[in-house]
């Protein structure tokens, strides 16, 4: 098993008899079910739909002082306390960035548990393992308590990206990206049975519409890594964008419906021949259904 504290990760912690109401009514998810052990992965969108920060959200213990915690990109951390004091408006809702001294560690490869801090299951994919609330000081007893070898987060992005899971600021960019555009979809971070929450009209459409023209994709690359940003293209016509890539994997933003119009065109991210990979966990329409590779 290895384990990683991720540097990017911060924590939001959110506390109030109404928490829960409040933030089911506002994020994609469906949080009501939500328990200590457990988690949701979830986003604040914009009223058009766009997403705002993306994040995952757990309940800590009663006997731990109870509350919502949200493990969010740190960057954005002040961006959605913001947002969310916003919305509460005169709600005693006590909304706090925690990020200076609660970090994220991540876990992965094997089975193991801690009681260094708040952890749960990563809700987007087995595969990624297990998440860990948690002062950064106590990152190495919490591997050893896991049973896990303490790695770089490095060694957890090249995880990420071979599994073909998208990572917001990378492979999308917030504020321009619908929930569908990240693969949210696919991923468990959006409910379309749960009632009303910001953005919801515009994402329902694009769900009962088909319309998701543009998805985050795995693809797959021999020798030089594509640079972050370069364009992809299909022959002459560009149909996407280059995300985050390591060790022959990597991630893009790609207009689907152009790469089916290209057919046999060869693809190549900033002149870098490439190929599209659909993973097991996809279910949304695929140029020529390309099956997983390793």
């Amino acid at each position: 098993m290895k384990a990683a504290l991720l540097p990017d990760r911060g924590v939001i912690k959110v506390i109030s008899d109404d928490a829960r109401k409040f933030l089911h009514g506002l994020v994609t998810a469906d949080v009501l079910g939500v328990a200590p052990g457990t988690a949701r992965f979830c986003a604040l969108l914009t009223p058009q739909g766009k997403i705002i920060a993306d994040f995952f959200l757990t309940e800590a213990p009663q006997a731990e002082g109870g509350g919502f915690f949200l493990d969010i990109p740190r960057a954005l951390a002040a961006t959605l306390v913001e947002k969310l004091n916003l919305y509460k408006l005169r709600a005693k809702i006590l909304i706090e960035d925690l990020s200076e001294v609660l970090g994220v560690l991540a876990a992965w490869d094997g089975k193991g548990t801690t009681k260094q801090g708040l952890s749960y299951a990563d809700p987007r994919l087995p595969a990624l393992g297990v998440r860990v609330m948690i002062p950064p000081h106590r990152a190495a007893a919490a591997a050893s308590e896991l049973g896990a070898a303490l790695v770089s987060a490095e060694e957890y992005e090249a995880h990420r990206i071979a599994l073909g899971v998208p990572r917001g600021g990378l492979d999308f960019a917030y504020g321009d990206a619908f929930p569908h555009e990240a693969d949210m979809d696919q991923l468990g971070g959006v409910d379309f049975v749960k009632g009303c929450y910001v953005g919801q009209e515009v994402v329902s459409r694009i769900e009962h519409r088909g319309i998701a023209r543009t998805r985050a994709v795995a693809l797959r690359y021999d020798g030089a890594r594509p640079e972050s940003g370069a364009p992809i293209t299909a022959g002459e016509r560009q149909v996407g964008t280059m995300g985050s890539a390591a060790r022959g994997s990597g991630i893009a933003l790609i207009r689907l419906d152009r790469v089916a119009e290209a057919e046999q065109a060869a693809l190549a991210a900033g002149g870098i021949p490439i190929r599209l990979i659909k993973p097991d966990w996809a279910r949304f329409s695929f140029p020529g259904e390309i099956k997983a590779a390793e």
